[in-house]
């Protein structure tokens, strides 16, 4: 798994266009303050071990919505941090156990529409913390 996390004072989402015909009807528009936006490709090799995988992502972004005392994430699968992609159906499943996960210790957690490419504007914080690059 690859993870681009950035520390986003304001995030912006909109679905532009389906690109899994399996996906499910999308519309509508995520916007949130303050939160930890995720980036998440995940990759072939993940699925040997995805228990292992969940846990060491929530543990990463757990440690940078400290940082910045966040409590608001934003999971977004983003296959384009590697060569190596798992198949869809194992990289939504690993998303939606990650955003239950990090629900159930308080978290307000969106996740945005799976399938689709979206239209979506991050606004990153200054500091070089509020950029983090981690290969799991």
């Amino acid at each position: 798994m690859k993870l681009l996390l950035l520390y986003a004072p304001d995030y912006w989402l909109k679905p532009f266009e389906k690109n899994l015909p399996e996906a499910p009807d999308a519309s509508g528009e995520i916007q949130i303050q303050n939160a930890v936006v995720a980036l998440i490709h995940a990759e072939e090799k993940d699925q040997a071990d995805s228990a292992g995988v969940v846990t060491k992502a929530i543990k990463n972004i757990k440690w940078l919505a400290r940082k910045f005392q966040a409590n608001q994430v934003v999971l977004h699968s983003f296959a384009h941090l590697s060569s190596s992609k798992a198949e869809p159906i194992f990289a939504e499943q690993l998303l939606q156990q990650i955003a239950e996960r990090l629900r159930s210790v308080g978290f307000t957690v969106a996740t945005t529409p799976f399938g689709y490419f979206n239209e979506f504007r991050v606004h990153v914080a200054g500091p070089s913390l509020a950029k983090v690059f981690v290969e799991i």
